[in-house]
């Protein structure tokens, strides 16, 4: 079913994925549903979705542990996040695979658009550099995990360019903190989606290998970039850049198809 030329085309995504994932926390699955479709070649959408979430997740373990060496990662609320999340990805998952393949990923590129507005509109804020999760941000940090898991398993995404926000929103920490953070949740909500989706036989388990081998090598610079990039909005504006050049070219593609 695929050839030399798809598993080449598909370390190479792996990489374009993993740099992301180091250096936004998100985007990754941005980046890997259409890479999957639109240059590796996997014709089923939901093989696509599906075979992502796995890459992905294994992926942003990965840049986790790159992160966690530079601490700015915040254990407790990534754990919250997460867990609230499970739940969500699990529900969300399960009723994604019952939808039209392209009208999923039509819908996946505008909720993109606004996401990628609201971060824009956002990248002049710092942050509280000490925010940590406790009793009284709590409810919030667990309603806005379960909305995201939610997202994340009805478009089989990690959900790091919601969780990224929403971490924002819930905790007040600064950028780069919820880049690290949002790498827990992306892990735990890119394994439950993928779990639900290979039971229904949604994985092209080659395809996955190669596309980790190289999302670990790109996760690397990935995660230095970001260092470099985490004061004055810089890394926002990435971050939101990257989500509007994807989304129009998905809106594009899928606008065609339909």
């Amino acid at each position: 079913m695929y050839d030399t030329l798809h598993y080449i085309l598909g370390a190479f995504s792996g990489g374009l994925v993993g740099l992301t994932l180091g250096l936004v926390g998100g985007g990754g699955s941005i980046l890997a549903v259409p890479l999957m479709v639109y240059v590796v070649g996997v014709a089923n959408p939901h093989v696509a979705i599906g075979t992502s979430a796995l890459a992905v997740a294994v992926n942003a373990a990965t840049s986790l542990s790159h992160h966690a060496r530079g601490h700015t990662v915040r254990w407790r609320c990534g754990a919250i996040y997460a867990g609230a999340g499970i739940a969500g990805a699990v529900i969300g998952s399960t009723i994604g695979k019952a939808v039209d393949g392209q009208k999923l990923l039509f819908l996946f590129a505008l909720v993109m658009l606004v996401v990628g507005g609201v971060m824009l509109k956002n990248r002049k804020a710092e942050g509280i550099p000490n925010a940590q999760c406790s009793r009284k941000n709590a409810a919030k940090v667990v309603g806005f995990g379960f909305g995201t898991g939610s997202f994340a398993g009805f478009f089989g995404i990690g959900g790091g360019f919601l969780i990224v926000p929403g971490l924002m929103a819930s905790t007040k920490m600064p950028m780069i903190n919820a880049v690290g953070t949002s790498l827990v949740a992306v892990t735990a909500f890119g394994l439950t989606t993928s779990l639900n989706y290979a039971l229904s036989g949604f994985v092209a388990w080659g395809i996955a290998l190669v596309f980790i081998g190289g999302g670990i090598a790109g996760g690397l610079l990935g995660t230095g970039l970001a260092r470099r990039l985490s004061g004055k909005g810089a890394l926002t504006t990435v971050f939101a850049a990257l989500i509007f050049v994807v989304a129009a070219y998905m809106l594009w593609k899928s606008w065609a198809a339909l």
